[in-house]
């Protein structure tokens, strides 16, 4: 992940840059950025978080988490992605009921009397869901007390302007130029 940090003090800038990357790291969001731009002025206060995703998200169907097999009226699934499992593991008990799901190790579940075609199509994240974690995680490197925040989301652009004062035009502006400009020329 590429992240550009400008600010009126240079170690600040780059102490910011480290708190950013290791939050977006510990949650797990990092691998999902392609790159950031951070203004720092806390003069004003203004903070501004720009960050453009990996891939534009997208929902995930449990097909797209596991592998999966009939044996007769059992399906059988292996989770390769296991940062969907406690969402598969959830919405198999929601469609099938708890005594139908048997979670046999960690990874590997069976499901009584139940069809391929229809376990591989529930969905287990929306797009809107992966959008609102990387906005959660962008609000925990906001520092603290500043409440005042205007959000732009646009395709894999996601950008979030915050100040202790009011929303201001000029505050909407500069966080629609900083979201203009990680745009560039990509398809976003």
């Amino acid at each position: 992940m590429d992240v550009i940090v400008t600010g009126t003090e240079n170690y600040g800038n780059e102490a910011y840059k480290k708190l950013f990357e290791d939050v977006m790291s510990e949650m797990g969001k990092a691998v999902s950025l392609e790159k950031a731009i951070i203004v720092l002025d806390p003069e004003q206060p203004l903070f501004i978080f720009s960050v453009m995703l990996r891939n534009r998200p997208e929902s995930k169907k449990i097909a797209d988490a596991v592998s999966i097999r009939t044996e007769g009226s059992e399906v059988h699934i292996t989770i390769s992605d296991e940062n969907y499992a406690p969402e598969i593991l959830s919405a198999l008990w929601k469609a099938y009921g708890r005594d139908r799901v048997d979670q046999q190790t960690r990874f590997d579940i069976k499901i009584d009397n139940a069809d391929e075609e229809t376990i591989a199509n529930i969905e287990i994240a929306s797009g809107e869901d992966s959008k609102r974690e990387i906005l959660g995680a962008l609000w925990r490197t906001i520092p603290e007390g500043i409440k005042a925040r205007h959000n732009i989301s646009e395709g894999r652009v996601i950008t979030i302007a915050a100040t202790e004062e009011i929303v201001t035009q000029h505050v909407k502006d500069e966080a629609l130029r900083i979201h203009n400009e990680i745009k560039g020329d990509a398809d976003v």
